[in-house]
This record gives C-alpha cells, structure tokens and sequence, in this order.
C-alpha cells in the first residue's frame, strides 16, 4: 500500500489518525435500569446493540468528520466482532489492520442507562489482546498521529504504550491519550506516559482522581507540565485546555440529551480534528464541545455523531 517514498517524506493519501484500540459492542438498556436479585423480573425502556468501546467509537467520530482513520485491534471471527468490523466499516473506518483471534471471545459491554448517568457490566474477552509490538512499522509508516484509549482496559498494550509512544514519536507521528476510567482505582503508569503524549484527554472525574487537585483547572495545569496539551471535559459545562502555562475554556451547546454513551470519545475526535489541522487551541475545544454534545441526541454512542459542516453551524 502506501510506503515512505524518501526520510522523513510522507505521501498525502496517508492515514490520519492511527487507533490502537479495543473492540467490542454496548448493549445499551435505558429507562429503570436498577436490577433486583431475588429473580425479579423488570422492564426497560429500549434495548440497543451498538458500537461499543471508547476507541471504536472515537475512530467513527473521527471518521465521520472526514478524517481518514485505521484501526487496528483483536476481536474474534463471532457474532460481536462481525458487528463491530462490519458497522466500523459502515463508517468509513478501516479495519483492514485488524487482528482476527478465533480462540477468543469479543468483549461485550453492558450498559444501564439512566437519565444523564449510567453503570457499565463489561466482560473483557479479547479487548486487552493487543501488543504495542502488534502494529508494525508500515502502519506506523502510512499514519500522521496514533491514538490510544481505555488505556487500563487494554492492559497488554499498557505495559509497553511509553516506549511505543516514544518510537512513534521517532517515526514522525504525534500522540494522543484517553485513558478511560482506572477500574483498580490506583491510576498507575502515567506519570511515565504524559511525557509522551502529545495530547491527553481525561474527563474531570479521571483528572482530579489522577491529580489529587481540588477542581479542573488546577488539574489541567498540573497534567500540562506533563502532557504537551491537556483538554478536560466539563461535560454539559464545555471543556478548559492547558498548554504552555495557557488556560483555555470552551463552553458546551444546548440539546435534548438522549444518550451520553461515548459523547467524551465524540469530544476527542473533535478536538484531534482540529489539532491535525492545526487550529487555535480554543477553536479545536469548541469543536470538540460541539461534537460531544450533538452526539447525546441519538441512542449509542456513532448515531448522533456529526459531519464538520454539521458541527460548524454551531460554532457562533
């Protein structure tokens, strides 16, 4: 496929945004979602089988504004990984790279959804398969920037994600990191990695759990000594930046909140949009703010995602 044609030389059919990433669907269940034990029986709202994890749906959203992503990842030849890759695909998202493994199971993600809030049952099956040694230099080659997510889901790439980041690097890609929520709690690994990544992407929840700080603000700062760009989302409240001792903020955009699942990923395709593009730091937040938002208004976390001339038209 495409080769570097001279050092340091990349033709312009190349991917933009490499994802290394986990797959596996969301069964999504809305409306009185508490389970009773005792064999009691309960009914729900709606129930949806949709794209599911952070990285998976990061790439749509990525893709659906027009960038042009891979993704490489593990998932079995069973009924979960044939609806991940074909609806990725679906999506303009290229699953070409993606790691077949028939001895394991796809990851499935249960989703209780409620109002603005939500629990999450997750088997993890294959989504922590994947090795940094798994993604092979022509890849990297064909690729202007690599992301990663779920960062303590994946725990196979985990081990090695800093010194693979720092090989990027070397390769001419720039990086960007959502780790996701840290399910032990202990948030480990990271102050080795920020130095590496050139764009981090926590929640507030996640920033102040990893910086002990008192409020957003005073987290993005203390993650940005680290990280070169540090965005944090505010959810309905917008997002704030730090980059170089620079505090940014965005606000958000109202809409009729239908589903909050994945609208964070839809938030850093977003920002990374305009980051490869080389926007003002300000403008990529607002963008980002823009696409998270829009993308409540459908179930699932790809349906509601927007086009850029959709997200624009709100950009005032």
């Amino acid at each position: 496929m495409l080769k570097l044609i001279s050092a340091g030389i990349r033709r312009i059919d190349m991917y933009d945004i490499l994802v290394a990433g986990e797959i596996n669907p969301d069964l999504i269940l809305t409306g009185d979602v508490i389970p009773q034990f005792g064999q009691v029986e309960k009914l729900v709202d709606s129930a949806n089988l949709t794209i599911g994890s952070s990285s998976a749906i990061f790439a749509c959203g990525a893709a659906r504004l027009g960038l042009k992503v891979a993704f490489i990842g593990v998932c079995s030849d069973d009924i979960f990984g044939r609806f991940m890759l074909e609806e990725m695909r679906k999506r303009q998202v290229d699953t070409s790279h993606v790691i077949i493994d028939r001895s394991g199971s796809t990851g499935l993600s249960v989703i209780l959804n409620r109002d603005t809030d939500r629990a999450i049952l997750t088997f993890p099956g294959l989504i922590d398969a994947l090795y940094a040694e798994n993604i092979q230099d022509e890849l990297l080659e064909q690729s202007r920037h690599l992301h990663v997510a779920s960062y303590y889901l994946q725990t196979k790439l985990q081990a090695g994600l800093q010194e693979f980041f720092r090989y990027a690097h070397s390769r001419g890609l720039t990086t960007s990191l959502d780790t996701n929520y840290d399910p032990s709690g202990n948030w480990h690994g990271l102050d080795e990695l920020l130095p590496e990544t050139d764009v981090f992407l926590p929640n507030q929840t996640e920033a102040l759990a990893i910086t002990g700080a008192a409020h957003a603000s005073q987290a993005a700062k203390i993650l940005s000594e680290k990280a070169k760009i540090v965005a944090v989302k505010l959810g309905a409240q917008g997002a704030l930046a730090s980059s170089a001792g620079l505090e940014y903020q965005a606000s958000s955009i109202s809409v009729e909140v239908k589903d909050t699942v994945g609208a964070g990923d839809s938030f850093d395709a977003g920002f990374l949009y305009g980051f490869l593009n080389q926007w003002p730091l300000g403008k990529s937040l607002r963008l980002a703010c823009i696409c998270g938002a829009l993308s409540t208004q459908r179930h699932g976390g790809t349906d509601g995602q927007p086009t850029l001339e959709e997200a624009l038209k709100y950009d005032s």
